[in-house]
């Protein structure tokens, strides 16, 4: 039996959400990691030290500074880009 145009299109949904979940959590899993390994290096307690937690705290405040700020310089570039793009077309008129 076809599928209906609804249950196409929620499939897509479900697919677009998971490969938004997906990347998520692989951007999670780097920054722990990242984050882990740059500040944590005393494993004689189960204890977390103080310069530990300042300095994964640090480190995540920093990549997601970062990753906003070249989130912001892409939407910029794509702007241009558009911006471009529309130039040639109404000049080329195509």
């Amino acid at each position: 039996m076809a599928k209906s145009p609804e249950n196409i299109a929620i499939d897509q949904l479900d697919k677009d959400q998971m490969k938004t979940f997906s990347d998520f959590l692989m951007s999670y899993n780097r920054l722990s990691e990242m984050c882990f390994s740059d500040c944590v290096r005393d494993f004689t307690s189960r204890d977390v030290k103080e310069n530990e937690e300042k300095c994964s705290l640090n480190c995540m405040e920093k990549y997601l500074k970062m990753n906003q700020r070249v989130s912001q310089r892409f939407q910029e570039f794509q702007m241009i880009a558009n911006e471009n793009a529309l130039a040639m077309v109404k000049k080329t008129g195509k």
